[in-house]
């Protein structure tokens, strides 16, 4: 545990607000790098730090896509990083269908998909003795559901039930997963919200800070990243 050089790491929903400075930390630590993202201008500006792929996690082809490139450009796969999502505001009874399709396709099940996609060749870094790990950022909503965000919040608390059972699975095969709750982060993600608009918020972390308590996390052996991990 601790060095990440030489380690091919895959991050979905690199051109995020949390995701640029994750992947830039992962990189300084000697990671070698394939980001994904949804818009080929964002993309272009990471393209200093390693491979990146054009893809939309909502799709199930895309988060094959990313797998298969990372492992065919770097011969394999150590570490798997997701921190795409959006966001949803407003009264939950008045939530329409189609954003809560939204919210769940990206929020739960591409990080789930992605576990699955990428299972087999995190298996096989363990068994070289490379520590594998895989980090699904989420929120803080998953531990305090708040009124106005009950579906991104029930979105959130999905795949935090769903992580804390399959990382006791993947831990008989080697493999890390590490379910990261930060606290409300300055990332730019509630002023995009594809339903309804944020209530005023208190200010919050700033990305750089949580990215470097994800990366520690990594490094250390961490298996776990609830909210208050990343206070105090």
């Amino acid at each position: 545990m601790g060095d990440l050089a030489g380690k091919s790491v895959l991050i979905v929903g690199a051109t995020g607000g949390l995701g640029r400075p994750i992947a830039q930390l992962l990189k300084d630590a000697g990671a070698v790098l394939t980001m994904t993202g949804r818009d080929d201008a964002r993309l272009a500006a990471l393209s200093p730090l390693g491979r990146t792929v054009l893809i939309d996690v909502r799709r199930a082809d895309g988060i094959a896509t990313a797998v298969n490139t990372a492992v065919a450009e770097r011969g394999g796969l150590d570490g798997v990083v997701f921190c795409a999502g959006v966001v949803a505001f407003g009264a939950a009874v008045d939530t329409p269908d189609d954003v809560l399709i939204e919210l769940f396709t990206t929020n739960t099940l591409a990080p789930i998909r992605l576990m699955k996609a990428a299972a087999e060749q995190l298996r096989e870094s363990a068994s070289q003795g490379r520590d594998p790990f895989l980090v699904n950022v989420s929120a803080v909503v998953a531990e305090q559901p708040m009124a106005g965000m009950a579906a991104y919040s029930a979105a959130k608390a999905a795949l935090m039930a769903y992580d804390h059972a399959a990382s006791r699975e993947l831990r008989r095969g080697g493999i890390r997963l590490i379910d990261a709750r930060p606290p409300h982060t300055e990332t730019g993600l509630a002023d995009h919200p594809i339903h309804g608009e944020a209530p005023r918020l208190p200010e919050g972390l700033t990305a750089m800070a949580v990215a470097e308590r994800i990366v520690t996390a990594i490094t250390a052996g961490e298996r776990d990243l609830p909210s208050t991990a990343f206070t105090g």
